[in-house]
């Protein structure tokens, strides 16, 4: 009986040492993301963290394929050593160099001409895309439109997501959430602690729900009237996604993308505690696979004769539609920049892109056949308000100088 009960109480301490341990793990993790997220837009080096997100935050796995499909090579292009910005020519290498660049692939007709690593990445190393992945979740609502798991665009979100009724997204279109249009208020300043963005990062590094902060959110504009870049939309689009497939992002992106594009690196997916996945910036994958979604957009939703995204949507994606969205200053818009479905059109040349914090970039040149994939680390970004430290607009100017010199204009 005695010896009993001494192994019942050498079990009981056990397992009283193992839920301590555990919950250290627990707290230890959440220390390590509060501060990635307090770090953020401070001036420190980037290039750990970003290459190891997934060991910081939860993530659901989205599989590469067996048999990858390789993105062939083709004749080699150099860059252009200077580009024009502001009226001066500027140093290609220098933007390179302060911008932290961790890899710049350059395709032109589907071929790579120009693949470069930097600061200890490779071809198989994960990259946060940050919102690179918008781009991503806008092709998923294209596939689930086609497929008849949404309606179509004109439909109100909260049919799909009744949990967001009576806040700002209550009877909101898909498109004006596609569009940045939703009306819903949101300061995505990162230089202010109190803005929404900065709140939302405290609140996702505390374990907190993802779809529980977005239902917080209250109205500014009227829906589809004012473009304001808005990260919370895209989570909209995420938990629409996730009640109209019955799938959850990563496993949706798996068997509609990854696959069929033959992708070839696993991804992660960031998520929340609950398993909802960051969808508005959340996707970690590899510069190769960052390209191929510009080359399936390129070709207008074609894969290798295989219809992914319907070319109506490709279409429809990098297309302004109204006063609000169109390229240029406009007192209806948050941004010089025109947008389409989670893509920026910058202006009205035809090239497009998606763009993430930190300068990552996948960039579309239909008219040149060219498709441009940046990873970066930009360690000044969001230092200090606007162009000055991101530096966004200045990228794409070279992109511009990159796709002519690599098309011969």
């Amino acid at each position: 009986m005695t010896r009993r009960l001494g192994r019942r109480i050498a079990w009981s301490a056990l397992a009283i040492v193992l839920v301590l341990g555990l919950a250290a793990v627990i707290e230890q993790q959440r220390i390590r993301r509060v501060l990635f997220v307090q770090q953020l837009f401070s001036g420190a080096d980037q290039l750990a963290s970003f290459r190891t997100l997934a060991r910081i935050f939860p993530v659901r796995r989205v599989p590469a394929p067996a048999a990858p499909s390789p993105l062939p090579a083709g004749a080699t292009a150099a860059l252009p050593a200077q580009y024009a910005w502001a009226g001066a020519a500027r140093d290609t290498a220098a933007l390179l160099d302060a911008t932290d660049t961790t890899g710049l692939l350059v395709l032109h007709e589907g071929c790579v001409v120009y693949e470069r690593y930097w600061r200890g990445n490779d071809a198989a190393t994960p990259w946060v895309s940050w919102s690179v992945a918008k781009s991503f979740v806008s092709a998923l609502v294209g596939i689930a439109i086609a497929e008849g798991d949404i309606a179509s665009v004109e439909e109100p979100v909260t049919r799909y997501a009744p949990e967001l009724r009576g806040s700002a997204y209550d009877g909101v279109r898909i498109k004006d959430v596609l569009q940045m249009s939703s009306g819903a208020s949101w300061n995505e300043d990162y230089n202010d602690s109190n803005s929404d963005i900065n709140r939302f990062g405290r609140t996702f590094a505390l374990g907190g729900s993802l779809d529980a902060f977005v239902a917080t959110l209250r109205r500014e504009h009227a829906p589809g009237s004012f473009n304001r870049y808005n990260s919370m939309d895209t989570q909209v689009l995420g938990l629409v996604l996730r009640h109209a497939t019955g799938r959850s992002l990563s496993d949706y992106l798996a068997r509609k993308l990854w696959g069929p594009l033959g992708m070839e690196h696993d991804a992660q997916w960031i998520t929340d505690d609950a398993g909802a996945e960051f969808a508005a910036g959340g996707l970690n994958a590899t510069l190769r696979d960052y390209a191929r979604l510009g080359e399936l957009y390129r070709n207008g939703g074609l894969w290798q004769g295989r219809q992914l995204v319907p070319a109506a949507w490709v279409r429809d994606s990098v297309t302004p539609d109204a006063p609000h969205l169109q390229p240029g200053h406009r007192a209806s818009s948050d941004s010089e920049f025109g947008y389409g479905y989670q893509w920026w059109v910058p202006d009205g040349s035809g090239a497009y892109s998606a763009i993430g914090i930190y300068n990552q970039f996948v960039y579309v040149d239909p008219q040149r056949a060219v498709v441009i994939a940046k990873t970066s680390a930009n360690h000044a970004y969001g230092t200090t308000p606007g162009e000055a430290s991101d530096r966004e607009a200045e990228h794409l100017a070279l992109f511009r100088a990159i796709a002519e010199a690599v098309a011969g204009r």
